[in-house]
């Protein structure tokens, strides 16, 4: 039996059944940490600690059993007025990674964690100060979220923690169309951009360098192949109903006109 056979609907209702067996995802694409047996225990060693980075914005406040002793090594605001307590200033770190703290001048943190700060700081702050109490906060922890997401955005993180299945938790987790074996993470160390991608259909995801995100990361998921070959097919379906139209159109004027 030859293709002649068939009639129009026939033909068409063959390839409209093949495009759709074509486009379909098999379990093995969608499926995160398929390779992870019933009841298996992981133990990772995949720790992080957050490193403080150029153009950060560190929140740091000192305090002692005198408050009068330590007011000299805080910034504020404004005053107090009416009972109303003026407002802490933050620090930004510049492109020399040092911040300008009060007494003690340019004090550089770039690439030290924030219980790393704590110690540096209350070790030069003993020498004006008895027993210090040193509390630090990074205040623009956010991670970025793009591609074949249901909610893609910037997220502000509480904490100074996060991961890579957190922040997709954020942007309500993947779309059917995201290629979940190869999402990207841009990283930015000091001006140089770092791009790592990560499997999550497979277990060691959780062992990745970038499961854990540090501040300013950007998270890209990349569209699977039924997404590239459907927009494909939208933007060909375009185009012949613009053919048609102009086709039609240009019928009519000659069947008018005559």
């Amino acid at each position: 039996m030859t293709i002649k056979n068939f009639s129009l609907p026939t033909l068409s209702f063959i390839a409209m059944t093949a495009l759709i067996l074509s486009s379909c995802a098999s379990k093995k694409d969608i499926v995160y940490f398929q390779n992870a047996g019933d009841y298996e225990t992981i133990v990772s060693d995949n720790s992080h600690t957050n490193k403080f980075k150029i153009d950060d914005v560190v929140s740091i406040h000192v305090s002692t059993l005198n408050p009068e002793a330590s007011l000299p090594f805080n910034l504020f605001k404004g005053a107090e007025e009416g009972g109303i307590r003026a407002e802490q200033v933050d620090y930004i770190i510049d492109k020399n990674g040092e911040i300008d703290f009060p007494v003690l001048g340019s004090v550089k943190i770039v690439g030290l964690s924030p219980e790393e700060t704590k110690a540096y700081l209350k070790e030069k702050l003993s020498i004006y100060l008895k027993n210090p109490i040193v509390n630090i906060r990074l205040k623009n922890f956010s991670v970025t979220v793009l591609g074949e997401v249901n909610r893609p955005g910037t997220y502000f993180v509480n904490g100074e923690q996060i991961t890579i299945l957190e922040a997709l938790g954020l942007a309500n987790d993947l779309t059917i169309k995201g290629t979940r074996n190869n999402v990207m993470v841009i990283r930015d160390f000091n001006g140089t951009k770092v791009y790592t991608r990560v499997d999550l259909t497979q277990k060691e995801a959780l062992n990745s360098p970038v499961y854990y995100l540090t501040q300013n990361d950007v998270v890209y998921v990349e569209p699977n192949k039924s997404a590239v070959t459907s927009s494909s097919l939208d933007n060909r379906a375009s185009i012949w109903v613009s053919i048609a139209s102009v086709l039609i159109t240009s019928t009519v004027l000659i069947i008018t006109r005559n």
